[in-house]
C-alpha cells in the first residue's frame, strides 16, 4: 500500500497550503489535480489517473468537453450574468429546450443542486397550501433514512447521517422519514392527511448506490398520485444518462412532479440546476417569493443546452448501459473475498467491501490511486465507481485490472 508521507515536494505544498488556509470540511484523496481530459484526470506531477467518482456524477461528458468548453468560451466574452432584474435571450431559449427536452410546461433555474433541494421542497409547500388546501405551516414532506439531498440547514433536518447533523440544530421541522424500499411504510405514511410530497432518489448515491427493487419508483409514484401527494425525484446525481437512461425514473416509466436537476447539467463546467414541474404546480410562486442573482444566467443557460444536447449526440445513456453491464460483469469475474456486494445502475455502481479493517475501503482507494485509479469511500466500508460516460470497453476492462491489482493491498 502507498504510504501517504511518500508524497512529492509539490503535491506535499499544495495539500499543506490548502491545510493551513482552507476550512477542514473534507478529507480528500491526498492527490493534487491539475489537469483533466475525458475520462482522465493530471495531478501537478504529471501522473495521469482514471478518474472513477467524475465529480459526484458531475461530468457525465467527461472532463472539458471540447463542444461544450467552446460554447462556454465565446459566451463568456459576450455576456455572464444579468440577473434576473432583466429579461436574457439565453434564458428564454434555454428555458423552452429543457422543458421540451424532458415535457415539462415550466422550469425555475438554480445554481448547486442543494439550491434546487431547497427550490423544490418550497415549492411543494406552497402547492400544499395553496392547491391542496392543507393549513398553513403543517405542511409535511416524506423523505427516506439514509438520503442524501444537500447539506443546508433544512436539508440536514431530515438527514440520518450524524455527521451531518451533530451540533448544526435546531433543525427545520416538516418532514417524516421512513425506511428506503419499503412501500408498506409510505403507503401507511400517505394516509397522513398533511402530507405534500414524497421526496426520493431514485437510486440512494452517498448511501452507496442502493438500488431499490424493481417497481419500488412506479408503485411510489402510484400511491402519491393515488393520496394527491406530488411525488419528487431528486435525480441530481442518478440522472442525465447516468444509470442508462436520460433520468433513473425512466427504467421504470415514472414521470416525476417535480424534477430536480444539476451536477452533470453544465457537463462540469460550473453550477447549474434546474426544477422541473407543469403549471399547476410551479405557477403557485409568485414574483417576490423566489429567485436567485445568478440562477439562469446566459453562461449556465447556454452551457446547459449544450450539455444536453451532447448527452443525446453522443449516445451517452446507451454507452452507460452497456459499459455498466460489462463493469459488473467483470467485477463479479474477480470472485474477491474482499468484496461483498457488487450494485449499480448503468455507470452508476458501488462495491461494498468486506474486511476486519474499518479502514480498508480508505485503504483500497489509496492502493487504487497508486495503481492511478481515483475513487473516494462513502459510508466508510463502501466505494463508488462512477467514471465518465464516455469510457469505452477497453478502458473499462484497464480500470478492472487495476481494481484487481489494488484488491491484494487487503490480503
Amino acid at each position: 500500500m502507498q504510504d501517504i508521507k511518500n508524497l512529492s515536494e509539490k503535491t506535499q505544498h499544495y495539500i499543506d497550503l490548502e491545510n493551513k488556509y482552507g476550512a477542514h470540511n473534507y478529507h480528500p484523496i491526498p492527490v493534487v489535480l491539475t489537469k483533466g481530459e475525458g475520462i482522465f484526470v493530471w495531478d501537478v506531477d504529471g501522473k495521469k489517473y482514471y478518474d472513477f467518482l467524475s465529480g459526484y456524477s458531475a461530468v457525465n461528458h467527461g472532463h472539458c468537453h471540447p463542444k461544450i468548453v467552446e460554447v462556454f468560451t465565446q459566451q463568456a466574452q459576450q455576456l455572464t450574468l444579468t440577473s434576473r432584474a432583466f429579461h436574457s435571450e439565453w434564458l428564454a431559449i434555454f428555458s423552452e429546450y429543457i422543458t421540451r427536452y424532458f415535457g415539462y410546461d415550466k422550469v425555475l433555474p438554480m445554481n448547486t443542486g442543494a439550491e434546487a433541494v431547497e427550490t423544490a421542497i418550497k415549492l411543494c409547500r406552497k402547492w400544499a397550501y395553496k392547491i391542496k388546501g392543507i393549513e398553513e405551516d403543517k405542511a409535511v414532506i416524506i423523505v427516506c433514512g439514509q438520503n442524501f439531498h444537500g447539506r443546508t440547514t433544512t436539508i440536514v433536518s431530515f438527514s440520518s447521517d450524524p455527521s451531518a447533523k451533530k451540533d448544526f440544530g435546531p433543525f427545520t421541522p416538516g418532514f417524516i422519514s421512513i425506511p428506503y424500499n419499503d412501500i408498506a411504510l409510505l403507503e401507511a405514511a400517505l394516509k397522513e392527511k398533511n402530507v405534500a410530497g414524497f421526496l426520493v432518489e431514485p437510486i440512494q448515491g452517498e448511501a452507496g448506490v442502493v438500488v431499490p427493487d424493481e417497481g419500488y419508483l412506479s408503485k411510489a409514484k402510484q400511491l402519491c398520485q393515488d393520496n394527491n401527494v406530488l411525488f419528487v425525484a431528486d435525480e441530481i446525481q442518478t440522472g442525465l444518462c447516468r444509470t442508462g437512461r436520460m433520468l433513473a425514473c425512466h427504467h421504470e416509466n415514472v414521470r416525476p412532479d417535480i424534477l430536480i436537476l444539476g451536477k452533470a447539467l453544465s457537463g462540469g463546467m460550473m453550477p447549474v440546476s434546474v426544477v422541473l414541474a407543469d403549471d399547476a404546480v410551479m405557477l403557485t410562486i409568485k414574483p417576490g417569493e423566489h429567485g436567485s442573482t445568478y440562477g439562469g444566467n446566459p453562461l449556465a443557460c447556454k452551457v446547459a443546452i449544450t450539455a444536453l444536447q451532447v448527452l443525446k449526440d453522443e449516445r451517452l445513456a446507451e454507452n452507460a448501459e452497456t459499459m455498466g453491464k460489462i463493469f459488473r460483469k467483470e467485477l463479479l469475474a474477480l470472485q474477491s473475498k474482499h468484496i461483498a456486494v457488487v450494485r449499480g445502475k448503468g455507470l452508476l455502481n458501488a462495491i461494498v467491501i468486506n474486511h476486519p479493517d474499518k479502514e480498508a475501503a480508505w485503504k483500497l482507494c489509496l492502493e487504487l490511486k497508486h495503481n492511478r485509479l481515483l475513487a473516494k469511500p462513502t459510508h466508510g466500508d463502501k466505494i463508488r465507481f462512477s467514471p465518465p460516460l464516455v469510457i469505452t470497453e477497453e478502458q473499462i476492462k484497464k480500470c478492472i485490472s487495476i481494481i484487481a491489482q489494488s484488491l491484494s493491498v487487503l490480503d
